[in-house]
């Protein structure tokens, strides 16, 4: 990930917004709710995103295209904000969060196998006979 392609170390909301696929009222919503920042601000008032900023954003988006709830999310980076020592803490939940993930990719793979059988049989003719045969 390429983050400060645009103009040294400060990046607009805009420009996050476009390398990043996500819209500006996200990115605010993300910040509102401590997943990101807060984003610092210029002297007019416009958000001044640093690299590190980018870095907890590509983590975000990551983690949710995973599935990863934003309570979650949330949690993970209270516990990565605070003070304390977290760090195993934060593995464990990580950790919990890949077992989900786990299950769940292979509760969609077996979808997709049945999936792949139905389109199968439509390609071959046969499903209507299958159906009646009361099978699934």
């Amino acid at each position: 990930m390429v983050y400060n392609q645009y103009r040294g170390d400060r990046v607009t909301i805009k420009e996050v917004s476009e390398q990043f696929g996500l819209t500006k009222d996200t990115l605010r919503y993300y910040e509102k709710i401590g997943l990101i920042g807060p984003i610092g601000k210029t002297s007019r008032g416009i958000r001044d995103f640093k690299e590190q900023d980018l870095k907890r954003i590509e983590f975000v988006k990551c983690m949710r295209s995973a599935g990863i709830s934003i309570d979650v999310l949330i949690h993970y980076m209270q516990l990565f904000d605070s003070e304390d020592n977290t760090l195993e803490e934060r593995r464990d939940l990580l950790i919990n969060q890949r077992r989900i993930l786990k299950k769940r990719i292979e509760d969609m793979t077996k979808a997709l196998k049945r999936l792949d059988g139905k389109i199968n049989m439509y390609d071959q003719q046969v499903l209507d006979q299958f159906l009646e045969s009361g099978e699934k």
